[in-house]
């Protein structure tokens, strides 16, 4: 009896030694499958998130009329600074192109070639992520197993040139949506542009890198607070918000046409290509109000901005009419019988003559009247 009680006391005694260790052991499992869940939740979407920013595309028989626009974004802008900065990367912020090389490394993306005006978004377009990197010379260091895992490319923030990309290309469509007759702008692609100065200095030049699709990364662009103002300090808005709000201030460089060339090359002088910056910027905003049928309200309202815009131009014209100098004619007869025409400037308000003029002598009427012939007989 004694020795079955002791072997249950021994027992007890290990049941009560072993609890702790166990609970010890899954807690810490607990605490490595969160944290391993929370690790994979910063660096992936789950399917919801993926699901909310996926988009069926129109078809052609639904858009009659679209349009291509390419803008160029500077970031030494007001308006752009939000896609800059901030230059370093922190624990709440990433600036749009650490972000986007970020997704690079990760294979999360997809990155294509850039190609002038002739860009193809397809699998034999896509660019080598290792080709790309090395030919900007950006360095990296491969992890992960050759033959089993997909190698996993990783980049150190110092060795990102962040700060070298001061602009962005970014490919626009307008849309015209027959099913709602409505006009809509749609971010195609983003480029991001290097400016780099070569060993002997003097300006930088761009290097395109390449183009990423919008909707591959507009899922985690929503996800990425940034700040828009300095006033105001409060993260409102997101990468996403940024684009789709049209936040930004860009300039158009190029349209699509025919013969595939830049406002520059169809517009070498610089005014012009203002002139034709402004013509394309009014066609895309008057589109949509030119599709409708205007109310009498409308009509009437031109009409009558029309009207007094007539009424301001025919007063203005009548000033400078009054103000301007009268011109009277006079015509004399020289001596050799020709008529000369001179002409005197007077104004409306000219002086009376004076009563102190002489009146013209005899002397003088004599030799403004014609000449007399005098006829001599000739033997």
């Amino acid at each position: 009896m004694k020795r079955t009680i002791k072997i249950l006391t021994a027992l007890l005694l290990i049941a009560v030694f072993a609890i702790p260790e166990s609970e010890a052991q899954t807690r810490a499992s607990i605490k490595s499958g969160s944290a391993k869940k929370r690790e994979e939740a910063n660096t992936s979407l789950s399917v919801r998130a993926q699901g909310l920013y996926e988009k069926e595309e129109l078809s052609p028989a639904s858009t009659p009329w679209n349009r291509i626009i390419y803008r160029s974004l500077d970031l030494k802008k007001e308006k752009n600074l939000p896609l800059y900065f901030p230059e370093e990367s922190t624990e709440e912020q990433e600036n749009l192109f650490r972000l986007i090389m970020k997704l690079l490394a990760d294979g999360k993306i997809n990155v294509y070639e850039y190609l002038d005006g002739r860009e193809i978004f397809t699998e034999k377009y896509q660019a080598n992520v290792k080709e790309t990197l090395d030919r900007f010379h950006i360095i990296y260091e491969e992890s992960g197993s050759q033959t089993g895992k997909k190698v996993k490319l990783t980049i150190d923030p110092s060795d990102m040139p962040s700060n070298e990309v001061l602009s962005y290309y970014i490919k626009e469509k307008w849309v015209f949506d027959q099913r709602n007759s409505g006009v809509k702008c749609e971010i195609e692609a983003i480029c991001p542009i290097l400016h780099r100065v070569d060993d002997f200095g003097g300006e930088a030049i761009k290097y395109p890198m390449f183009w990423v699709k919008y909707s591959d990364i507009r899922a985690y662009l929503a996800q990425q607070y940034i700040l828009t103002s300095s006033e105001n300090n409060v993260r409102n808005y997101t990468f996403d918000d940024f684009f789709k709000l049209r936040m930004f201030e860009g300039e158009i460089y190029k349209t699509m046409n025919l013969r595939n060339m830049s406002l520059m090359q169809l517009h070498p002088e610089q005014a012009s290509q203002d002139s034709a910056r402004q013509e394309i910027e009014k066609q895309l905003q008057n589109f949509e109000k030119n599709l409708w049928v205007k109310t009498p309200e409308q009509i009437a309202e031109e009409n009558k901005a029309s009207q007094a815009k007539e009424d301001n131009t025919i007063k203005i014209s009548v000033v400078n009419e009054t103000e301007a100098p009268k011109e009277t004619k006079v015509s004399t007869r020289s001596s050799r019988g020709s008529e000369t025409v001179k002409t005197s400037s007077t104004k409306s308000s000219s002086k009376p003559k004076s009563s102190s003029s002489k009146p013209k002598s005899s002397s003088s009427k004599s030799k403004s009247a014609a000449p007399v012939r005098s006829v001599r007989s000739t033997k």
